[in-house]
């Protein structure tokens, strides 16, 4: 029962990472963004972005992107800067609502409306 409410909270947890990636710098020559506060890549991430893009939360915004990791001590790794590649997502309105959860909030004005007026009707 509760598997089902865990894996909801993940999910929001990873979009709501999402939302804190920022563009840092941008590098020259190449045009390579380093990214603040990037997504890992793992396979729980990647089920939940991809849960996500189906829900029409995040989209997109560039495919195939080389990426690569700073080392532990947080300088750039010796050789080969790039051992993959991956999409860069965006949040789409949709998502920031997720976020915000402005579904719920509108669910609890519509309440409250409905409780005033039916107060009102009856006294």
């Amino acid at each position: 029962m509760f598997s089902n409410y865990r894996q909801e909270w993940k999910i929001r947890r990873t979009l709501k990472k999402a939302s804190k990636q920022r563009v840092a710098l941008v590098l020259q020559p190449g045009n390579v963004w380093v990214i603040e506060n990037a997504l890992e890549h793992t396979e729980e991430t990647d089920a939940a972005l991809k849960t996500c893009y189906m829900r029409g939360w995040v989209e997109v915004l560039e495919n195939s992107v080389p990426t690569g990791q700073l080392t532990k001590e947080g300088n750039l790794p010796q050789g080969q800067l790039f051992n993959s590649s991956s999409p860069i997502w965006k949040l789409t309105d949709s998502g920031w609502a997720a976020i915000n959860r402005v579904h719920e909030w509108t669910l609890i004005g519509v309440f409250l409306a409905a409780v005033s007026i039916l107060i009102a009707v009856v006294l």
